[in-house]
């Protein structure tokens, strides 16, 4: 060949390999696959459709994670059905790969997915983003493990620890043959909550079915696993929490998704885990406020529970040593029955409780210490308890001197750089801001003039030190912000415990003490009340019973009603006060609440484009700080679909006219 017949062979060997391949062929079946694209906005919260190439056929399952090309460039999202026909006109964009094909959206977790969209007017998109973790490629990879028969335990070994209730051991019995109960139980001083919890899992584990438990925080997720652990032994049962890590936490997440395991105790992070044939749900101290999920729709765990339980037919238990106004509501109502134990073995199993000045011959006794914030009756009890283990003392606020006025005027004591509250960190020291840090030293009150301040809240670093002078001798151990004990011994002792930090102690608590009841009871919102009472039982079931000398001495006013029922030990009382309240002043759980926030010219316009429910009313706006303000809007409970629906479409019209978004929240855990 002479050298041009060469370069013409060359050139036509260029241009074959410059030739576009024709596409691949649609997939031989069901060759639509419907996406749902991670996007948040409002009015694109709707499956796409999209053509399943035939080199995708096997990999493209539903429930796996896909690229598709939305709007010019690439996007996430998940397949979730595939179909045979389209309602779209034209030629369908073809999917772009598939990321993965492990199927981590179950058909059950989608469904709550739009269930808890539709409740809390917010998009699938972002209930997916708080159901299914982020992927972790290395963790798919690995070997899984052989999935376990269910167990196989004595039946009368799972009722035992819930002898002590009436109704406790048909629970389980339920559990065992299949049945879905559902119960609000309260839990007695002492009880080993966690044994009982993981008795009723493994229960439902015994008739095949799955079951999720949910704890406040990492400390309770810990005691559920121990007990788990004991009663079925490893492998049984996984832990999801949030801050596992990635790889932890994927790896515990598709061992639910593959079947391995049916039984999962986490935090608010478990609360969608697609535990598979879902048979018993439960959710420990419901009122904590770890539940409600700070990122939008801002769902709470324990109403993600109750749609999950009337979704998959599945068995729901709500527990606590306090109630919670909705959790009442579930009882009043007949959706679920209360599961509390007789007066006679409550008297018997919780401490002694007493509020100072209860009595008008101590109040005659001792007028000035009355008004105290450490009675002489206090220091009697605990000087009375050391004899017989260790007494823990509540303090409502951490830190030295927490907050600061002016010694003169009584003003709150500001920063004059930032206007923020001055605090004492420690003695001796400078006051200085809590916000900017700068030390305001020296200080002038700009009200008075005045130049010395006072601490009108003790912290609990400053308590330690004074209770460690009031008893010289005494260890003394704090228990609070960065340093929080898990148990202390069972020997003589003060620890001094800031909210949501008190260690257990071996044997239980001699005494408690309960300090600055005021300071509790005094939070703004309307579950202030509810909030306190329900640390305060917590706390008094960390001690002894009362035929062992244990005793629980609050300070405060002793007609206010939550340290009323803590004298009684009567949760479900309080709860039903408090939930009569809030029906008379049409408040939740009797009704269902939204509030919509944004910029005032944007509240006045969402006011005035927004289809509300006949029945809903309009409350605000009122200003919430210098750039927003915020109008409440309630209905009905009957109503409540409606509302959110009307919001629902509020979000999609302002999206899709790309307009600033606003701030929505139904049923918020305040106001």
């Amino acid at each position: 060949m002479d050298g041009h017949g060469e370069q013409l062979a060359l050139l036509r060997s260029e241009v074959r390999a410059k030739r576009p391949k024709p596409p691949p062929g649609p997939a031989p079946e069901r060759p639509i696959a419907r996406i749902l694209v991670d996007l948040p906005l409002a009015h694109l919260d709707r499956p796409f459709d999209y053509a399943v190439p035939a080199t995708l056929h096997e990999q493209a399952v539903p429930g796996c994670r896909v690229k598709v090309r939305f709007a010019g460039r690439d996007v996430a999202g998940f397949l979730v059905e595939r179909a045979t026909e389209t309602d779209h006109v034209g030629r369908l964009a073809p999917l772009r790969r598939i990321v993965s094909s492990e199927p981590v959206l179950s058909p059950e977790v989608l469904a709550v997915a739009r269930l808890v969209a539709d409740r809390y007017a917010g998009t699938l998109a972002d209930v997916l983003r708080l159901a299914v973790p982020p992927r972790h490629a290395r963790v798919e990879g690995e070997p899984g493990a052989a999935i376990s028969p269910p167990p196989d335990l004595p039946v009368d070994g799972l009722v035992e620890p819930w002898r002590r209730y009436p109704g406790g051991a048909a629970l389980v019995r339920r559990l065992v043959a299949g049945e879905s109960p559902r119960a609000v139980w309260s839990a007695l001083p002492g009880e080993d909550w966690a044994t009982c919890l993981a008795a009723s899992a493994a229960a439902t584990a015994m008739a095949g079915r799955g079951a999720l438990i949910l704890a406040p925080d990492a400390r309770d997720v810990t005691r559920l696993d121990h007990a788990l652990s004991e009663l079925l032994g490893p492998g049984r049962h996984v832990v999801l929490t949030a801050d596992l890590g990635p790889a932890a936490r994927y790896r515990a997440y598709l061992a639910v998704a593959r079947g391995v395991v049916q039984i999962v105790v986490g935090t608010r992070a478990a609360a969608f885990a697609p535990v598979r044939d879902l048979g018993f749900v439960a959710v420990w101290d419901d009122g904590d406020d770890l539940y409600a999920e700070p990122r939008a729709p801002y769902p709470h765990a324990r109403e993600v529970l109750l749609l999950r339980a009337h979704h998959e037919q599945a068995a729901l238990l709500v527990a606590g040593h306090a109630r919670s106004v909705e959790a009442q509501a579930l009882v009043e109502s007949g959706w679920a029955a209360g599961l509390t134990a007789s007066r006679a073995t409550v008297r018997d199993t919780a401490p002694q409780v007493h509020v100072t000045g209860e009595t008008d011959r101590e109040r005659e006794r001792d007028v000035p210490g009355s008004a105290s914030r450490m009675p002489p009756r206090v220091f009697d009890a605990v000087r009375e308890a050391l004899t017989l283990g260790p007494v823990l003392v509540h303090n409502p606020r951490y830190g030295y001197q927490p907050a600061l006025a002016c010694g003169d005027c009584r003003h709150a004591a500001r920063c004059a750089r930032c206007h923020g509250p001055l605090a004492r960190g420690s003695a001796g020291a400078a006051p200085s801001c809590r916000w900017c840090g700068v030390p305001a030293d020296p200080w002038q009150c700009p009200h008075c003039s005045g130049t010395t301040v006072r601490a009108p809240v003790v912290g609990s670093l400053r308590t330690a030190e004074e209770w460690g002078r009031s008893f010289p001798g005494t260890a003394v151990t704090t228990s609070g912000g960065d340093h929080v004990l898990d148990a202390v011994p069972g020997t003589a002792g003060i620890v001094v415990a800031t909210p949501g930090a008190e260690p257990s102690a071996e044997g239980g608590y001699a005494a408690a003490v309960l300090l600055d009841t005021w300071l509790s009871l005094g939070r703004p919102g309307m579950r202030a009340g509810e909030e306190a009472l329900r640390r305060w039982f917590n706390i008094a079931s960390l001690v002894r019973p009362v035929g062992k000398g244990g005793r629980v001495v609050a300070v405060g006013e002793p007609s206010v009603p939550a340290l009323q029922a803590l004298v009684r030990w009567d949760p479900a009382g309080f709860a039903t006060r408090e939930l009569a309240e809030r029906a008379s002043a049409h408040l939740t759980p009797a009704a269902r609440l939204a509030t919509i926030t944004a910029a005032p010219e944007v509240v006045t316009e969402v006011l005035a484009a927004l289809q509300l429910p006949r029945e809903a009313e309009v409350l605000g706006p009122v200003a919430v700080d210098d750039a927003h303000h915020r109008v409440v809007i309630r209905t009905t409970r009957a109503h409540g679909g409606g509302l959110a629906q009307a919001l629902q479409h509020l979000q999609a019209g302002r999206s899709s006219r790309k307009l600033s978004p606003v701030r929505v929240q139904i049923d918020p855990a305040d106001l």
